[in-house]
């Protein structure tokens, strides 16, 4: 079984041999002008994320500096936003969906290591697939963790570590990351603890 069908089937697979290397280095090029562009040279940006990653969904922003093992690996839907320090280690695929936002020092990881010393002495890795929703908003510092699914419109706490699955239209935090209440009529009256929504803003929020 080659590296490519290991990958895909999330089993144990070294990546040293000089071909993987070179293919990665040449994405790290791109990376690094992305992250030394100026902030007015939007276009710029904009060519290279399309270069860069498996897929830049329209109207998508990634303040540098963004962090990405092969980027190539990474689908962002429309209308992202990422802040600082944005790390992905996409070794395997990440799939990302329309409208989702990310806090500053959000790092999403396809990628561990074997417990087995010997094998984690020789470098052996896996790459399991990281799906998260629409409208899914990732609060700062948060960890997502190889194979993990996030749902459509949910909010994760900052500082959380998210090692298993976190279902639609809930927030949830901690670490491990945990559901701690389903999204629902209190959050169309308030926005922040005791802090109601202004009627100006309400006139907004769809049914």
């Amino acid at each position: 079984m080659n590296r490519e069908e290991r990958i895909k089937n999330g089993m144990l697979y070294f990546c040293d041999d000089e071909a993987w290397v070179s293919r990665q280095v040449a994405q790290m090029d791109l990376l690094y002008e992305y992250n030394h562009t100026h902030p007015t040279d939007m276009a710029r940006r904009r060519e290279i994320l399309e270069q860069f990653l498996g897929c830049a969904g329209e109207h998508l922003y990634l303040e540098p500096p963004f962090h990405a093992n092969w980027g190539m690996n990474t689908y962002f839907g429309k209308n992202c936003y990422a802040n600082f320090n944005l790390t992905l280690v996409d070794d395997g695929e990440i799939r990302i969906g329309d409208n989702v936002m990310f806090a500053p020092n959000v790092v999403i990881s396809t990628t561990g290591h074997p417990i087995q010393p010997s094998l984690r002495k020789q470098v052996a890795q896996f790459s399991i697939p990281v799906t998260i929703g629409n409208n899914v908003w990732v609060g700062a510092n948060v960890s997502i963790m190889p194979g993990v699914s996030i749902g459509d419109n949910s909010v994760i706490g900052a500082g959380s570590v998210v090692t298993r699955d976190i279902p639609a239209n809930v927030v949830a935090m901690g670490t491990p990351c945990r559901v701690v209440r389903e999204i629902g009529e209190h959050d169309r009256e308030y926005y922040f603890r005791d802090r109601k929504i202004d009627p100006e803003m309400l006139a907004l929020i769809e049914e």
